[in-house]
């Protein structure tokens, strides 16, 4: 916030500045309208006219985007929820399991079954 007020009071500044130096009465004329003001307010016209004309260009890519991010945000939002029940139905059944399991056997380890087939061809 007081970098704002600071580059805002340079900024003014300048244009002090600008405006001292450029004082040049000049005519503008577009098609059938004419303007008579000094160069310095022409210029600095044409600066905020230039401002406005990307601000309203601007402003729908801007606004979609926060869109989507607030989208984006709320739909991470009930996937953690969602991810939180599984983790909790998870622990309920894990121990439903050591419940229904005998306290003195354990759980077999799991072998991988290989399949025996008769050797036909003496090669092998």
């Amino acid at each position: 916030m007081q970098l704002a007020v600071i580059l805002s009071i340079l900024v003014a500044l300048g244009s002090v500045s600008f405006a001292l130096q450029n004082s040049i009465p000049v005519t503008v004329t577009f098609l059938v309208w004419r303007f008579d003001s000094t160069l310095a307010m022409v210029l600095l016209i044409a600066l905020a006219l230039g401002a406005i004309i990307v601000a309203l260009v601007s402003t729908p890519a801007t606004l979609k985007a926060r869109w989507s991010a607030a989208r984006l945000r709320k739909q991470v939002a009930q996937l953690e929820a969602g991810r939180s029940e599984q983790d909790k139905r998870t622990a309920e059944l894990e121990g439903h399991l050591t419940a229904l399991r005998p306290a003195d056997s354990a759980p077999e380890e799991a072998k991988p079954i290989m399949p025996t087939f008769p050797m036909t061809d003496s090669r092998y």
